[in-house]
C-alpha cells in the first residue's frame, strides 16, 4: 500500500556547527542547547511550510550509533515527503550513507545540510546559504538521500569533506 506523504518540509535537527556558538574558553564552537533553525527559517518563509524535530544537539564527531538510529527512526516515521537534516559536517557523509543503506528505496527526498560557520552570531555564514539551497532544490530532485553543501547537491557515495579546502566536493571532481 502506497502512502500519501505530506508536502511540507520536515526538519530533523542534530546540532553541528550550523547550530553552534563560539565558546572563547574552549577556543571552538559548541552546539547550542536549543536549535536556532526554527527561528531562522520562520524569517524567510511561511511558518506553516515547516515542521521541526530536534533529535540532539551534538558535534557530529560525538554522534553515537543510538543517535543515528534515532535519526533513521525519525525519517522512517515521518509523514512528510521532504526532509532536511541539519548535521555537523565532520560525519555528515557517513550518516547520509548509513541512512541510504538502511532506507533502501524510498518515496521521500532527504537532504543533509550544515555549515562550516555557525549561523548564530556570525555573519556571513555559509549555513544560511546551505539552508536556502536545501529548501530551494528539495522539491526538484528525485526521492532518495543527498547532501546539499557549498552550492551543490551530492549523492552519499560521492560526497567528501575536504578539511584542507574547508568545503564539500565530489570524488568525481567538478561537474
Amino acid at each position: 500500500m502506497k502512502t500519501t506523504l505530506k508536502p511540507r518540509i520536515h526538519f530533523i535537527i542534530t546540532g553541528g556547527t550550523i547550530d553552534s556558538v563560539y565558546d572563547g574558553s574552549k577556543d571552538t564552537v559548541v552546539p547550542l542547547k536549543k536549535s536556532v533553525i526554527p527561528t531562522f527559517m520562520r524569517t524567510i518563509r511561511s511558518a506553516d511550510q515547516f515542521v521541526f524535530e530536534q533529535i540532539c544537539m551534538k558535534d557530529s564527531r560525538h554522534l553515537t550509533p543510538s543517535d543515528m538510529e534515532k535519526i533513521l527512526a525519525s525519517v522512517q516515521k515521518s509523514q512528510y515527503r521532504y526532509i532536511i537534516i541539519t548535521h555537523g559536517t565532520y560525519t555528515m557523509p557517513d550518516t547520509a550513507r548509513f541512512l541510504k543503506a538502511k532506507l533502501g528505496k524510498t518515496q521521500k527526498t532527504i537532504l543533509f545540510t550544515g555549515s562550516m560557520i555557525p549561523i548564530y552570531g556570525f555573519a556571513p555564514s555559509d549555513g544560511t546559504f546551505n539552508l536556502g539551497l536545501a529548501c530551494g532544490v528539495i522539491e526538484y530532485i528525485n526521492p532518495g538521500v543527498y547532501v546539499a553543501m557549498n552550492g551543490r547537491v551530492f549523492t552519499p557515495e560521492e560526497v567528501l569533506k575536504s578539511l584542507y579546502g574547508g568545503k564539500f566536493s565530489s570524488i568525481f571532481g567538478e561537474r
